[in-house]
């Protein structure tokens, strides 16, 4: 069993690039990828945030049980539009999780806007994937921190773990804040066997970002050294205990 816990359809407004359907669903085949938590790319405004969310929802009818949404608004939509996406998204869609992007967005996690995202994640009963690394000060792991302790029960995933730069600051954060996950897109391969030991496999999670980059990321897993039942859970078992998604029967 693979899940992709990070993964990306339609076009992104910031970083202008277009992650294009076919290649997400041939990857995905090509890889043997069980499970994709598909986003949006950035998008600014609302109606291209809806028209995004149900392209995502129209594929995961298509492929119902293999492609799960992850909502994306942005957090400087007015909070009753934001949290009004964000409710349609997990109740009437069935998304599992909701995106901030620090970088992207230009939101400060600790702040106003990015208290929105956790407030209205904890309300709605799903996880928040927060991309860390590029984008300092507000995209670094540290940031996450005084978060995670004011919402001690909610689920929080970095995205990338700092990026190769901030990846031991990643670390130090999950081991503050239990509730802290790490996903791996883009960091060395000793970097994710150190998390995988000094962390724990249980809090270890695998993404690609991208459709190209999904069999570099699986390779990484498969040398690195570690056993089966480590490689289950970074693979799959962690993300499924996040996102709260059934993988048995």
């Amino acid at each position: 069993m693979i899940i992709d816990a990070h993964a990306h359809l339609g076009h992104d407004f910031v970083f202008e690039e277009d992650f294009i359907l076919e290649n997400l669903v041939s990857k995905m085949k090509e890889n043997k990828v069980d499970i994709s938590i598909v986003q949006p790319g950035t998008v600014l405004d609302l109606k291209g945030v809806v028209k995004q969310h149900n392209a995502i929802a129209k594929l995961s009818k298509k492929m119902p049980g293999r492609i799960l949404g992850m909502a994306n608004p942005s957090p400087h939509l007015l909070k009753e539009d934001y949290y009004k996406e964000l409710k349609r998204c997990v109740e009437d869609l069935g998304f599992v999780g909701v995106k901030l992007h620090p970088l992207a967005h230009a939101v400060n996690p600790k702040g106003s806007m990015g208290k929105k995202v956790f407030e209205s994640a904890v309300d709605l009963g799903v996880p928040v994937m927060v991309h860390t690394g590029t984008g300092g000060p507000w995209a670094l792991p540290s940031a996450v921190v005084p978060v995670a302790m004011e919402f001690p029960k909610l689920k929080i995933i970095l995205a990338h773990s700092g990026g190769s730069m901030y990846s031991e600051e990643a670390a130090l954060a999950a081991k503050l804040c239990p509730n802290i996950y790490l996903e791996t897109s883009w960091i060395p391969s000793i970097t994710l066997l150190s998390f995988g030991r000094n962390i724990g496999v249980n809090r270890v999670m695998f993404g690609s970002d991208h459709p190209e980059n999904i069999a570099s990321e699986l390779a990484k897993y498969r040398t690195v050294g570690f056993n089966d039942e480590e490689l289950e859970w970074c693979l799959a078992k962690t993300a499924a205990k996040v996102f709260n998604i059934s993988i048995t029967g």
